[in-house]
């Protein structure tokens, strides 16, 4: 419905010349989905790989997230509008509220209406949430309506599955994009994912790709590495078998990586 698609590249971490080489490596790979936000302090590196590439505007899409401190009415759209400009563009694909407003200084009312305006002007083609709970989410369907949330993205990775916000996301029709897929890298140490990887001829990373998008997940994992760049999209192509998906269902635990303090909500 929210026809994201399923696989990005995520830029979280990545800084001048180090983001413009990935996002070009990236484009010149075939990835089409880049994923940035106000408070990587990239989008303007972002922008200029982008324009340079050639790749027309019309093949990409582009995600940014308004920062906590831009939430307020008068402000959201301001930033948006900057972001774009960074971006060499007139219109985001997608824009999220990167963190609920931390001890809802601002209300989810207020912020979630204010996207929509910024969607009906033409700035975004689709809103949603990021790091949003089953509560939040549901204040935020209240504001706008349903159908109208094209994704949640949160933490998600086969120690977190995090599959309570995920049921309940689904339920509403929002999609899922996963974030930080591969736990940090601590996944890929892991023998279950090891031996399924070694059983498809994969990486660890794509399994750990493969198993969230065959639940109906985006994901969004960034790399600087050609050759990792170029593995981690060919996990489009990795087809788990149910026994694999089952095993990798027994390794969560809860593990929490991002839980930012005076940011993070009350989790599920």
């Amino acid at each position: 419905m929210s026809n994201i698609p399923a696989f990005g590249l995520g830029t979280f971490r990545l800084k001048d010349q180090v983001v413009i080489d990935s996002v070009t490596t990236g484009l010149e790979l075939g990835y089409r989905l880049i994923d940035t936000a106000q408070i990587y302090g990239n989008e303007a590196e972002v922008g200029q790989a982008i324009a340079q590439s050639g790749v027309p505007r019309s093949e990409l899409f582009l995600t940014t997230k308004i920062w906590i401190d831009n939430l307020g009415r008068n402000s959201l759209i301001d930033s948006l509008q900057t972001s774009l400009e960074k971006l060499r563009t007139d219109y985001v694909d997608l824009v999220l509220v990167h963190w609920p407003s931390p001890g809802g200084a601002v209300p989810v009312a207020e912020y979630m209406s204010a996207l929509a305006d910024a969607k009906a002007q033409g700035l975004t083609r689709r809103i949603g949430i990021s790091n949003f709970t089953i509560a939040l989410m549901r204040e935020a369907l209240e504001a706008v309506g349903p159908g109208e949330i094209a994704t949640n993205q949160i933490e998600l990775h086969p120690y977190l599955q995090n599959r309570k916000v995920a049921e309940f996301a689904q339920s509403q029709g929002i999609h899922i994009t996963s974030y930080m897929t591969l736990g940090y890298g601590k996944v890929l140490g892991d023998p279950v994912i090891q031996e399924i990887a070694q059983q498809h001829g994969a990486t660890p990373a794509q399994v750990a790709l493969a198993w969230a998008m065959q639940q109906g997940y985006a994901v969004i994992p960034s790399s600087t590495k050609r050759g990792n760049l170029q593995a981690n999209l060919d996990a489009r192509k990795l087809q788990l078998t149910a026994a694999d998906m089952a095993r990798i269902a027994t390794l969560d635990r809860g593990e929490r990586l991002v839980d930012p303090a005076g940011l993070a909500p009350a989790w599920d």
